[in-house]
């Protein structure tokens, strides 16, 4: 019997794995620093789960978008689970004179902070190009 266990333990961890198109790092890397150059864009937060990478033009500022990019990623997932919404294709936020775009593509989770008149709907289109 344990034998038994020990192979369904087995088949579940050596499960296929799906290779799907994805977009590299690099890439990514690459669009966010032309969109950094966008008018109006303060910066960006790409992270995933073993890199970070931040460019903002005011450095004094990292610990709080660094919190606000993650906390409006976990709520809008919470959110979206709570509400049965589907998968969070992206998330805005719009406070008094900045404006957060947080999206995950593949394995990143990315956010751009802009000024708050700027249409984010360009950046978007540029991430998913």
């Amino acid at each position: 019997m344990v034998k038994k266990r020990r192979d369904e333990q087995e088949s579940a961890l050596t499960e296929p794995i799906t290779l799907e198109e994805t977009v590299s790092t690099t890439d990514l890397k690459s669009s966010l620093e032309e969109i950094k150059n966008y008018p109006g864009v303060i910066g960006y937060i790409l992270r995933n789960s073993t890199s970070a990478s931040i460019d903002l033009k005011d450095p004094t500022k990292i610990i709080d978008y660094a919190i606000v990019s993650s906390s409006a990623l976990d709520a809008g997932t919470e959110l979206s689970e709570l509400f049965g919404l589907g998968d969070v294709k992206s998330i805005s936020i719009e406070g008094a004179n900045i404006k957060v775009l947080s999206l995950t593509i593949d394995e990143n989770r990315v956010s751009i902070f802009t000024e708050r008149n700027v249409d984010t709907e360009e950046i978007l289109r540029k991430l998913h190009h």
